[in-house]
């Protein structure tokens, strides 16, 4: 007996639910395996690759402004380096709000000078 186009849709459904359900075992058991290694290991964050920016390419030249210097240009700003950090890779520049993980040390008894990068 030949298949209908409905009774190959079911199918394909069924087989995307049981694919759903093996992938989301899968991914427990490779996350559970990243999390040891990264325990074991002392992995950072920024080592990972993540919780981090990449960097932008380099702008280009800003034509000059009236009154400046023949030959200037306008530089992009540079990115500041990390002042504060903890054990977890988290790091941060000391600009702009505090993130949740500064607020937390600092509520569990640590101190900025602690954090100091």
């Amino acid at each position: 007996m030949t298949k209908t186009y409905l009774q190959v849709q079911k199918q394909i459904a069924q087989l995307q639910k049981e694919a759903d359900t093996l992938r989301k075992k899968e991914a427990a058991g490779v996350l559970a395996r990243i999390k040891e290694a990264i325990s074991v290991y002392g992995f950072t964050a920024e080592e990972l690759g993540v919780g981090t920016r990449k960097a932008k390419a380099p702008a280009a030249p800003v034509a000059k402004r009236k009154g400046a210097k023949k030959g200037a240009v306008k530089s992009a700003k540079s990115a500041s380096a990390p002042r504060f950090k903890d054990d977890q890779g988290n790091v941060w520049g000391g600009r702009g709000p505090r993130p949740a993980w500064f607020k937390a040390a600092l509520e569990s008894g640590k101190t900025p000078a602690d954090l100091a990068a």
